[in-house]
């Protein structure tokens, strides 16, 4: 059943939401009779999606730019709907992926009518990211904001974060945990704390800019710096986040940042002790790798120019989630 019946008005021969009356339209004829030009980007996506592209056109856009949040997300049924209730109306794309988690991740993205994605096998927090970007280029996203469906950072920086970027003012916002001195009274755990200052500190050193922390996982690209940076050369591990910034560093993008409140709770997802060593590691190397690059001293395929870049259309470890078509396509 490929009919849906939405509110729409016809310009030209394109229907764009907010007309002032309701008709029929045949999703699957729709899909086929788009032109790529016509619809701003091809789409390799699903009539539903199609639908949704051209409804979405001139919803909520920022300087003509469509925005999309993207959640990597591992058992994150407890907090999901709660972060989604209070993503803005700016937001234009709302893409889950799910990293194979073992709770009801996957059917509580569906209930909230999320664009979502099921990998088949635990990847690693890395991978997701490399699925999420993809996805959301797919889509057609002028600016992408990661946000973790853990409901740590809150939602409501989105529009702040995401006009950064649709205004040409930076070109990668941080939503940092340190500026404004709230990362120990929202939770953070001290020795992470410390690691984060004394890690921020080395990177700022080698890395030629300056930044309050490195360590986010609030962040917002624009299309330009998810299309040019070699992300697939990135680990699928946590450390994927501090080479991607790296490669943002190395390759000349603007960095910016808003100060963000974090909250720890039992239910956001955290690291153990082990695996925020192994992260650190994990940094220390990405930076030295970044200054022998730069030194001339050694080569690294993460700062390669030809480096391994995201490829739209090939989702051969990942499947699109089944949507529930009776239900309206979310604003």
């Amino acid at each position: 059943m490929c009919r849906r019946t939405v509110p729409v008005v016809v310009i030209g021969n394109f229907p764009l939401r907010g007309g002032p009356e309701f008709m029929i339209y045949d999703e699957c004829k729709l899909a086929a009779s788009i032109e790529p030009r016509a619809a701003g980007r091809p789409s390799r996506r699903q009539p539903a999606s199609a639908l949704r592209f051209l409804l979405a056109a001139h919803c909520h856009m920022l300087n003509g730019k469509r925005i999309a949040v993207v959640m990597p997300a591992y058992n994150a049924e407890k907090t999901l709907q709660t972060t989604v209730r209070e993503l803005p109306e700016t937001v234009d794309i709302r893409i889950l992926v799910d990293d194979h988690s073992s709770d009801r991740t996957v059917e509580v993205a569906r209930e909230l009518g999320l664009v979502h994605f099921v990998h088949d096998r635990n990847y690693g927090y890395g991978r997701n990211q490399q699925t999420c970007y993809t996805e959301a280029l797919a889509e057609g996203a002028d600016v992408v904001i990661m946000l973790h469906p853990d409901y740590q950072y809150t939602p409501l920086l989105v529009t702040a974060m995401a006009s950064m970027v649709a205004y040409g003012i930076y070109d990668v916002v941080l939503g940092s945990r340190i500026i404004g001195g709230q990362a120990l009274r929202g939770g953070m755990p001290l020795y992470k704390y410390v690691f984060n200052r004394m890690l921020t500190a080395f990177e700022n050193l080698f890395l030629g800019i300056k930044v309050s922390e490195y360590h986010t996982g609030y962040r917002a690209f624009s299309r330009e710096v998810l299309t040019k940076l070699p992300l697939l050369e990135n680990s699928d591990d946590f450390v994927f986040d501090n080479q991607m910034l790296a490669q943002c560093a190395f390759f000349g993008f603007r960095i910016g940042e808003v100060s963000c409140p974090t909250k720890y709770f039992p239910e956001a997802s955290s690291i153990n002790f082990r695996r925020s060593v192994t992260y650190g590691l994990g940094v220390l190397a990405t930076t030295i790798q970044f200054a022998l690059q730069k030194w001339g001293l050694g080569k690294s395929k993460i700062f390669a120019v030809d480096g391994k870049k995201l490829e739209i259309g090939k989702s051969y470890y990942y499947s699109r989630g089944l949507a529930d078509t009776q239900q309206d396509i979310p604003t």
